[in-house]
């Protein structure tokens, strides 16, 4: 091929690569939130280990009882029931309560640095909003 005939084909071939790079970057650069959600996704993301910002997701706002070094606790009371929202400064804090917690037993909503506590059906509805996994303790007392 002669120079002038190759000069269309390699300026087609730089703008159709560039409209690709273009709608590939646009695509990528949209905020998760308004991207399609993916089929293997369960529930929200586990939210911000926060009292007042976890019990804002799921419409309450909390009446704090216990602010101590080592976890903030908070009441939520509302009409689909009660529950508490308990946070945690670290991780260990938080694996430290439940193995306490253990004793009773329960089910208890969890997350990074956070758990909520309340009866099953409500906590199977709160991790639609807040997230996390659902843990079952066994109880040794009784």
């Amino acid at each position: 091929m002669t120079r002038s005939r190759l000069r269309p084909m390699c300026t087609a071939a730089a703008a159709l690569l560039s409209t690709l790079l273009v709608g590939c970057s646009a695509e990528s650069a949209e905020p998760a939130s308004k991207q399609s959600p993916s089929p293997s996704t369960v529930s929200q993301p586990p939210a911000p280990a926060k009292v007042e910002v976890i019990a804002s997701l799921t419409d309450c706002k909390p009446e704090i009882r216990i602010e101590a070094d080592q976890l903030r606790e908070g009441v939520c009371r509302t009409a689909r029931g009660d529950w508490t929202v308990t946070t945690f400064p670290q991780e260990k804090f938080k694996e430290t309560w439940l193995d306490a917690a253990a004793v009773y037993g329960g089910t208890y909503l969890v997350g990074p640095r956070w758990a909520i506590g309340a009866q099953p059906a409500l906590l199977k509805k709160l991790r639609t909003e807040v997230g996390g996994e659902l843990r079952k303790l066994s109880g040794t007392s009784g």
